[in-house]
């Protein structure tokens, strides 16, 4: 943890000991005013200590706030989340103008019009709404000029303006955005501090065993990683789970047929090469033979009772399925540690004994159920057959994580449709005092459907669910054809063309996916995604390499770029200058937002404004100049390479969350 955030709560909390002793001398002062009688003598001898102390508080105080300043002034290297940093600003003049107000409203957003500031305050129309509602009727603009005459010294605001009903037009220093910038360049894309590292779990992909990956998994696995991925990033101590379906009723099945097929088993690994069709043979037989249906139960009986033999057919089924997983895994660079539904079978039983401990259970035919409040679906903890089920493993998997793990935050990244289902397990887990939601955050993080171009949910020509290797395979070939298109094949060479491949056909899979509001369906469309305009991956893939090309055009490397990062000031002066600074600032607070509702798309639609407004920056300010008649270059403005540099360098970070790998040449 950084100073500057260890200052800021003494400087709350002195400003609140301050707040409380300044109106407390104020009661007294009257109240000693009124009072003729020798009892004053006292109230007055009281009244001088509390001054007193009130003078050594506001010292205190004021050496806090110059330290403060101090501090912030020299750039920590760490970014600064200037929105963050605005609201403590705005907040202190609130509570400086209007010290009697609870909770007041507190509202600061960048302004999308660059000639009403850089960003707006504008608090003070909810105020006067909530002192009209106490009988106090202000003007909105009277409570917007008693703010801005208490905005404390600070290092960032060159002024502010009120405008219309009571918004304060906020314009930024353009020497401080200068110095962010530099901070940057110096130390890298780094993120803000963390009060506390917190233990974040989450819970995606999660294919079932003996069943290949389809589009359903996809959605699961590339919003899961992103999501690992920032608070990775932010410095959380992240557990990537994959709660994959590895036990149940389908595996008696599965080995009953394995014995069959392969009576040697055992001694000699069964060469099944292809998984999915080997669980359709077992399933058809299950439907359709009794003596098989019978031998299936009994086989999973003894897998239950862990059975050597059948633990060791279990484990080959298993094993040919992750080997097929971690094909999808490997393509899509994700990295995830496997934790089934046959890790929490012992814990089940505890769990369902706890809830019937504290009188949780009811009777329901036979059946062992739980009804949590305000939800009027019961969980079933045990069948009436005495098995258990996809509520009490999500329940013993819920208390692991809180208990065993110790997580902060646990997040389960599943289709929608699954909603409801986790709303229960979630409210029975707060019933039985598993935890607090103000103190630790368990959320659904739902998705909506894959859809083909026809509308309709994403399948083959026949009908089937679209096998999401295939999927991938489609295209690594439509990304290949997409760059011969362009002839990249006549210019790169074959390793970096390969490199082009699969950075552009993953990316754009990918992209597709994370660029849409996650909760609702999407169309999948190969042509959309490798379209090189518009929001696509392509299209900031291919921005991203003409920015990093451009250094190499102007013979700078790497160490160059240093050396003038420490000794060049990045001048803001143009007006696309300052435009692509203050977009770059933003970052931090881009993902603050994503990070309090897990939508990525707000990155996507980030990174695009960034790569629309350095195009503005490049096509109006020259970063080269080149001599016309021989092309030669003939002056570098190094400050605007700078800005490029700074450009690619959030880019890059936005593209490593998202989990897209992008090339230096395409």
């Amino acid at each position: 943890m950084t100073r500057d955030v260890l200052l800021i709560n003494p400087v709350a909390e002195y400003s609140s000991r301050l707040q409380q002793q300044e109106q407390e001398i104020h009661s007294l002062t009257a109240e000693i005013e009124s009072l003729k009688n020798p009892q004053s003598l006292g109230l007055s001898s009281h009244l001088d200590g509390l001054r007193e102390e009130n003078a050594k508080l506001k010292y205190r105080l004021n050496i806090l706030k110059r330290s403060l300043q101090e501090e912030r002034s020299q750039c920590s290297k760490t970014m600064m989340n200037i929105n963050q940093r605005l609201q403590e600003i705005f907040g202190e003049a609130i509570r400086e103008a209007w010290p009697d107000l609870e909770n007041p409203p507190l509202a600061v957003t960048p302004n999308q019009q660059a000639k009403f500031g850089d960003y707006q305050c504008n608090s003070a129309m909810a105020m006067a709404q909530m002192m009209k509602s106490k009988g106090l009727k202000v003007n909105p603009r009277e409570i917007a000029e008693k703010i801005q005459q208490n905005i404390p010294d600070n290092e960032l605001i060159e002024k502010t303006e009120i405008a219309g009903p009571g918004f304060i037009n906020v314009h930024l220093k353009r020497s401080f955005v200068s110095k962010l910038l530099t901070n940057l360049l110096l130390n890298g894309v780094q993120p803000p501090p963390l009060e506390s590292k917190k233990k974040v779990v989450v819970d995606f992909s999660s294919p079932n065993i003996a069943k290949e990956m389809h589009v359903g998994h996809l959605r699961s696995t590339i919003i899961g990683d992103s999501m690992c991925r920032l608070f990775e990033f932010l410095g959380y101590d992240v557990l990537r789970l994959n709660h994959v379906g590895d036990w149940g009723t389908q595996f008696g099945m599965l080995i009953a047929h394995l014995q069959d097929k392969f009576p040697n088993y055992l001694t000699v690994s069964p060469p099944i090469g292809d998984l999915q069709a080997f669980y359709k043979e077992s399933k058809k037989r299950f439907d359709e033979e009794e003596d098989f249906k019978k031998r299936a139960y009994q086989c999973v009986v003894k897998l239950q009772s862990k059975d050597p033999a059948f633990i060791k057919g279990w484990n080959l089924i298993c094993d040919v399925s992750r080997n097929e997983f971690q094909k999808v895994y490997n393509c899509l660079d994700i990295q995830i540690i496997e934790r089934g539904e046959s890790f929490y079978q012992e814990k089940m039983i505890a769990v369902v004994k706890e809830f019937e401990a504290k009188g949780l259970v009811e009777m329901d035919e036979g059946r062992k159920i739980v009804f949590a409040p305000g939800q009027q679906i019961p969980l079933t903890v045990v069948k009436s057959d005495g098995g258990y089920t996809y509520d009490t493993s999500d329940l013993a998997a819920l208390r692991q994580r809180l208990f065993d793990e110790k997580a902060d935050i646990i997040i389960y990244v599943t289709d929608s449709g699954q909603g409801t289902h986790f709303q229960v397990v979630f409210a029975a887990a707060q019933m039985i005092g598993w935890y607090d939601p103000k103190v630790t955050r368990v959320e659904h993080a739902g998705f909506g459907v894959v859809l083909g171009e026809d509308k309709k949910k994403f399948k083959t020509r026949s009908g089937d669910t679209v096998r999401l290797m295939d999927l991938l395979d489609e295209g690594l070939k439509r990304s290949m054809d997409k760059l011969k298109e362009k002839d990249r094949d006549k210019v790169l060479s074959t390793e970096e063309l390969t490199k082009a491949q699969h950075s552009v056909a993953f990316g754009c899979i990918k992209y597709a996916d994370l660029s849409h509001n996650r909760i609702n369906d999407y169309v999948f469309s190969f042509d959309k995604m490798l379209d090189d305009r518009g929001n696509t991956a392509a299209y900031l893939l291919y921005a991203f390499t003409r920015i990093r090309s451009i250094a190499r055009l102007a013979n700078i490397d790497e160490v160059a770029l240093r050396k003038a990062a420490e000794t060049t000031d990045v001048l803001l002066q143009h007006d696309k200058e300052w435009k692509l600074g203050k977009c770059l600032i933003r970052f931090p607070e881009i993902l603050q937002k994503i990070l309090d509702d897990l939508l990525l798309h707000t990155l996507c639609d980030y990174l695009y404004e960034l790569a629309t407004t350095f195009t503005e920056f490049y096509d109006s300010c020259y970063c080269i100049e080149k001599d016309r008649q021989t092309g030669e270059v003939v002056k570098v403005n190094m400050w605007r390479m700078l800005l490029c540099d700074a450009t690619a360098a959030i880019m890059a970070k936005g593209f490593d969350i998202l989990g897209i790998n992008p090339v230096s040449r395409m």
